[in-house]
């Protein structure tokens, strides 16, 4: 089945949703218990609004849920740890979770270019809010982190 613009548009969102949800789940043992306490209600509204719009998108765009990506988790994983030998292991993943979220507003905004059901933007509003929240979380604890 060949895919609209929109339902591209769609898929890369939901792909950039999971993607930011799956690194932080990867990843949260990493987090010092601060940092990690300070993102989880983040990530848990994240989740609820992924699970939310898949429905949405299943119901208003036609849309079949897809398979994760494991082979590049599994890259941006690797990648990390490997960045974490050089660096400080916090800083590395505030910085790759900034990286997530600048992802993940370009993949909203695209979506936001193509005519959409009414049901849909506001939990799209909603995803930039939250991604809005977790860029400024994300820069004080890194601020936080530097001034120490």
């Amino acid at each position: 089945m060949f895919l609209d613009n929109r339902q591209v548009a769609m898929d890369s969102a939901l792909e950039a949703l999971a993607d930011s949800i799956d690194y932080f789940q990867d990843n949260i043992e990493r987090l010092r218990p601060s940092l990690r306490e300070a993102l989880k209600p983040h990530y848990a509204a994240r989740l609820e609004s992924m699970h939310q719009l898949q429905d949405l998108a299943r119901t208003h765009l036609k849309m079949l849920p897809r398979d994760a990506d494991v082979e590049r988790d599994d890259f941006l994983w690797l990648w990390s740890r490997l960045k974490s030998f050089v660096g400080n292991d916090s800083q590395v993943l505030i910085n790759e979770l900034l990286e997530q979220e600048r992802v993940l507003m370009q993949a909203l905004s695209t979506l936001f270019t193509h005519p959409l059901p009414a049901p849909i933007e506001p939990v799209i509003e909603d995803c930039m809010k939250g991604c809005r929240q977790l860029i400024r979380e994300l820069y004080e604890l890194q601020k936080r982190k530097t001034s120490r």
